[in-house]
């Protein structure tokens, strides 16, 4: 250990952290530094928006997706109901 705190990381280390962040061991080493910045939906045009929920885990899209779902099946129902209770 180094007075900055800092200490040398075993291979086995390397390894685990490459697998948590989905890196490779090349690109731990030899990172540039920047941080990936935080993604905001909603200065994103809708292509873009779609192209990083394709990015995501199977499991996370379905659960996007349903959501969405979910959302546009009450949007219907309150169109529905708005527009026939006007006929009332």
């Amino acid at each position: 250990m180094r007075e900055r705190g800092t200490r040398s990381l075993a291979v086995e280390e390397l390894q685990k952290m490459a697998q948590l962040f989905d890196m490779s061991i090349d690109q731990i080493i030899n990172y540039d530094g920047s941080i990936p910045k935080e993604v905001i939906l909603e200065d994103k045009t809708e292509l873009e928006q779609i192209r990083l929920i394709q990015q995501l885990e199977e499991e996370d899209k379905q659960t996007i997706f349903r959501l969405v779902e979910k959302m546009l099946t009450n949007k219907k129902f309150k169109d529905f109901f708005a527009k026939n209770a006007a006929t009332l």
